[in-house]
């Protein structure tokens, strides 16, 4: 069955340090279908059917990709099976949100605010304090920060045991980001609130991915950083983004340093290529100066 080729497909991607689990949701949704009008083999028809009932384009673009990566597969076992066209829901990539980078009074207003959260008297709003706090000092995912441990935070750092890819690696912190930690580790023993999460709620337990978006956006709304009923703004993410751009910012007027600091900060980040630390040079108009002044002096036959 076709619903048997996917739990191997998606077993097997998995087995290479991936956790592919928006790619098994498309295509168990999608052999769900298949099976229910009979197929056995992948049909191109029946493919591009179902991609047409995408929500949007961008949606039936990523449907279609996933799927048609499952039927090369597949195809390689049983060449009934079919590859429907590349490109056929289009070829673009979705463009990459630009960054709502926030002021440091910003950040600390948010700070201050997430204090102010329920339940009083619990750890819960320390909790969410420390936690943008660490976003912001460090650059690190939110997945990653809400998989720490409380073994995790050691003398040399913290250990990133989950992050993207499968990835490990060693964040080396900042004497301050060390004490505010403390600072929140000996809130925790005061209020009594255990666990093996470094950051916890009143479960005991990291508060989820979803409730950190939203206690995110509802303290934006609050302090205006963020319109009410807005798709755009800032968003946790961003938090990753603020630390990146002001670390390059720091040394934009030396270009030399910049590409030695840009390795560091692409290993910092756990950035799987290169180039998508580069990115960031793009995000705000001190970086984007000192590009244009390097091309205008290339363009003149200087040195840049």
């Amino acid at each position: 069955m076709l619903s048997d080729d996917v739990t191997r497909y998606v077993a097997l991607h998995r087995s290479l340090g991936l956790k592919f689990n928006n790619e098994d949701q498309i295509l168990r949704c999608f052999v769900t279908y298949a099976e229910a009008n009979d197929d056995q083999y992948m049909r191109t028809e029946r493919i591009f059917a179902w991609c047409r009932s995408a929500s949007s384009p961008t949606r039936a673009r990523t449907f279609y990709s996933a799927i048609r990566r499952f039927c090369i597969f597949i195809h390689a076992e049983d060449p009934h099976h079919e590859i429907p066209p590349a490109g056929a829901f289009g070829r673009g990539r979705c463009p990459r949100p630009a960054p709502h980078l926030l002021g440091h009074h910003q950040l600390r207003d948010l700070m201050t605010a997430a204090l102010k959260l329920g339940p009083k008297g619990s750890i819960s709003p320390h909790t969410y304090h420390h936690l943008f706090g660490l976003l912001a000092a460090t650059g690190m995912r939110i997945s990653e920060a809400l998989a720490l441990k409380r073994g995790d935070f050691t003398d040399d750092g913290l250990i990133v045991r989950k992050g993207k890819f499968g990835k490990s690696r060693l964040l080396p912190i900042h004497s301050t980001t060390r004490q505010a930690l403390n600072r929140y580790l000996a809130l925790r023993e005061d209020l009594n609130a255990g666990g093996s999460d470094l950051f916890v709620v009143t479960t005991g337990q990291a508060p989820r991915k979803s409730t950190v978006y939203q206690v995110f956006r509802r303290l934006a709304h609050h302090l205006r950083i963020r319109d009410l009923g807005s798709a755009s703004g800032p968003r946790v993410h961003d938090l990753r983004h603020m630390f990146a751009v002001r670390s390059l910012e720091a040394c934009a007027h030396d270009r030399c340093e910049v590409t030695a600091h840009m390795l560091a900060l692409s290993t910092y980040l756990g950035h799987s290529e290169l180039e998508h630390t580069y990115w960031y040079l793009e995000a705000t108009p001190v970086l984007l100066r000192s590009i244009a002044e390097a091309g205008e002096q290339l363009f003149q036959g200087r040195e840049a």
